[in-house]
């Protein structure tokens, strides 16, 4: 017992040097444990992004591709939906609740998505919560929009703002749906997910929005009226042959919730491989684990990066603990002459390794949760990001052991060195 409280009290007499020590060490574990915390809180974040959702359906592309531009509002849809496809599956008898998608539009960087009221009753997102709105209700007609809560506060809109929509998802767009402005119905409360970074209206106000646009591109203005004088006039045109078929709004992809998980795997088979139109349908979850597959390659490297950082931090205290024996000869050498083994120096000074280690890894875990304290707010309101405050995993504990041993295994070095000075060389006096 008295090895460790000279240990202690030998780090308490240099205190201005152990301080720097520990802080060098704690530093570096406060990046090692809050990378990792980073890490599982992104992961956590875009997985309670969708909740309760057993496929999302598409046109033909790759599956990362379709959860990002459906759920998370990257990227662009490769492709419709015909309505006549969406309604065939969507009474489905596996199928227990449809959420259509309508993607193109945007409002200043915002997306527009179209959708309907089943939107608002079973989308969920992390825990199973529900969309709910802080002011106003749901859009219900063509003319009506609702907006999500960081759109809301970013671009200044409360219920009962005039709006108008552009189309194209870019931030800069030069045809504005002036002929069919929107008025701002209801702001969602905020979830801390995409969904608060959008703008949402019915499947009927996006085809009232693109009426004309039926060919793809935006209807040409009538210059019926401006033929050149003397010019013959244009015979009028003939009456189609037949009315043109309503074939619905257009989609870009919808959600599926199934009657059970054995329903849902039949469900994407027969999707994937009707014959009728080329669809691809998502579990979320494994497109979502495709995904952070493609990105693990990062992980690793900031992973390395930090194990790099603790090696530094350790290898500043095997040079404070090295650089202070020759100022400690003398401790060193009445600690002799007083009754102690070479075995107790070395245990001395590898526990005063041992204990700037401990020390660092407290020191930097209470960074980390300060600074998730301090930041956990500011993240999810500008970012989206849940950032949650839990206590350490396996991983992180892992970590922590790992730097503690080999704060005692380093603490061989000096040791080595206190070792193989002799009695007299602490004696004796160098000039």
């Amino acid at each position: 017992m008295l090895t460790p409280l000279l240990a202690a009290k030998s780090l308490r007499n240099r205190l201005l040097t152990t301080a720097l020590t520990v802080l060098s060490i704690g530093l570096s574990v406060a990046l090692l444990v809050g990378i990792e915390n980073v890490r599982f809180g992104v992961r956590e974040s875009f997985a309670g992004t969708i909740s309760g959702t057993d496929l999302i359906v598409g046109a033909r592309g790759g599956s990362v591709q379709l959860l990002l531009s459906s759920v998370f509002g990257m990227g662009a849809p490769s492709a419709a939906v015909s309505w006549e496809t969406y309604q065939r599956f969507a009474d489905h008898p596996a199928v227990a609740w449809t959420i259509p998608y309508s993607l193109g539009d945007s409002h200043r960087g915002y997306r527009v998505v179209g959708t309907t009221a089943d939107f608002y009753e079973y989308y969920r997102f992390r825990d199973g919560n529900r969309i709910e709105f802080a002011v106003g209700r749901a859009p219900a007609t063509d003319t009506e929009v609702a907006i999500g809560a960081a759109a809301a506060r970013e671009l200044g809109y409360d219920v009962g703002r005039p709006v108008e929509l552009t189309h194209g998802l870019g931030p800069m767009s030069f045809v504005t749906h002036e002929e069919h402005p929107f008025e701002v119905v209801g702001v969602l409360a905020e979830t801390f997910t995409p969904v608060d970074h959008a703008l949402y209206v019915t499947l009927e106000g996006i085809e009232a929005m693109h009426e004309g646009w039926e060919g793809g591109a935006m209807p040409m203005p009538d210059f019926s009226g401006g033929a050149l004088p003397g010019a013959p006039a244009a015979p009028p045109l003939e009456p189609a042959s037949a009315p043109a078929v309503d074939t619905g709004p257009a989609i870009t992809s919808f959600l599926v919730g199934t009657t059970s998980r054995i329903d849902a795997l039949q469900l994407q088979r027969e999707v994937n491989t009707y014959e009728e139109e080329p669809l691809t349908a998502i579990l979320p979850g494994v497109a979502l684990a495709e995904m952070w597959r493609s990105v693990g390659y990062a992980e690793d490297a900031l992973r390395i990066v930090s194990v790099f950082v603790v090696l530094v931090g350790l290898s500043g205290m095997i040079v404070s603990l090295y650089t202070s024996l020759n100022e400690r000869r003398r401790e060193m050498a009445i600690l002799r002459a007083v009754g102690a083994r070479r075995g107790r120096i070395v245990t001395l000074l590898v526990l005063e390794a041992g204990l700037l280690a401990v020390l660092g890894c407290l020191l930097g875990v209470g960074l980390v949760y300060a600074l998730l304290v301090a930041v956990q707010g500011f993240v999810e309101s500008n970012f989206g990001l849940y950032l949650p405050i839990r206590p350490l995993g396996t991983i992180e504990l892992g970590y922590l052991a790992a730097v503690v041993v080999a704060g005692f295994l380093l603490g061989l070095i000096p040791a080595a060195k206190a070792y193989r000075n002799t009695l007299v060389d602490g004696l004796s006096l160098r000039v």
